[in-house]
């Protein structure tokens, strides 16, 4: 029997999470990449997958109008937590397979650690390109295939540990012909370290299960972030390099 990733893995994963600041974010860059592309303000934007609601709750305080579904409502409570009053951000319980929208509604749809839960990819990307305007555009960011954490994550997999049930992981040229063949152009990839490295997110996450608490942030990995953010910057322009990173993203517009 193929293990999946049902509702019920994440409902818990929420449930014991606590609030959003236990959860790490991504460090913006769902939101610094897009808007290398265009501005955010005016754009009518569907985030897929909430999470924590980080990014949508930021691209909203920059002018867009922003709709978080998820199908876990405990995710969608953490995200109302942090709305601010007179944010522009509606809260949707949904389907991402079948969304309840009119086809071209949106400007951009979004999401971030979601594709790679589900063995039907290509339906998701169907029904997105259905509901974004001409011209709109998608961002979708996985995780990379070629790093060790997909050797991590495969034996936790098939050993039943897996917070999520299952996942898979895509390459660069993976994502990129996956939203061309859903008749996308793609406008870009990038590609992120994590910091801290996923190595230390995994053992602070053993190590809390002992009744030991790591700091989120050790100042090293300040330090690190702080000293060698132009190098890294260098680095990640260079298309070799995004098959060593943790996670990949890719812009693709529906002309």
């Amino acid at each position: 029997m193929k293990r999946v990733s049902e509702k019920k893995h994440w409902d818990d994963f929420w449930n014991v999470s606590g609030d959003a600041e236990e959860v790490y974010d991504n460090e913006g860059r769902v939101s610094r990449h897009f808007m290398a592309v265009r501005p955010l303000e005016g754009l009518r934007i569907l985030e897929v997958g909430a999470g924590t609601g980080r990014d949508g709750i930021f691209m909203a305080s920059q002018g867009a109008s922003v709709v978080s579904l998820d199908y876990s409502m405990p995710s969608l409570e953490m995200v109302r937590n942090q709305i601010c009053e007179g944010a522009d951000v509606d809260l949707c319980c949904g389907d991402a397979f079948s969304l309840p929208f009119r086809d071209g509604t949106f400007d951009l749809v979004f999401h971030q650690g979601l594709l790679e839960h589900f063995r039907n990819p290509g339906d998701m990307l169907t029904e997105h390109h259905r509901v974004l305007k001409r011209g709109g555009y998608i961002l979708v960011d996985v995780p990379q295939r070629w790093h060790y954490y997909t050797a991590l994550k495969h034996a936790m997999i098939a050993a039943g540990k897996w917070f999520a049930g299952w996942e898979t992981e895509f390459s660069p040229r993976e994502l990129e012909k996956m939203l061309r063949e859903q008749s996308f152009t793609v406008v870009g990839t990038y590609g992120e370290w994590l910091n801290p490295p996923i190595w230390y997110r995994i053992l602070r996450k053993g190590m809390m299960r002992t009744g030991t608490r790591l700091p989120m942030y050790p100042r090293i990995f300040t330090y690190v972030r702080k000293t060698f953010t132009g190098a890294r910057a260098i680095l990640l322009s260079l298309r070799p390099v995004l098959y060593t990173t943790v996670v990949i993203g890719t812009i693709a517009r529906k002309d």
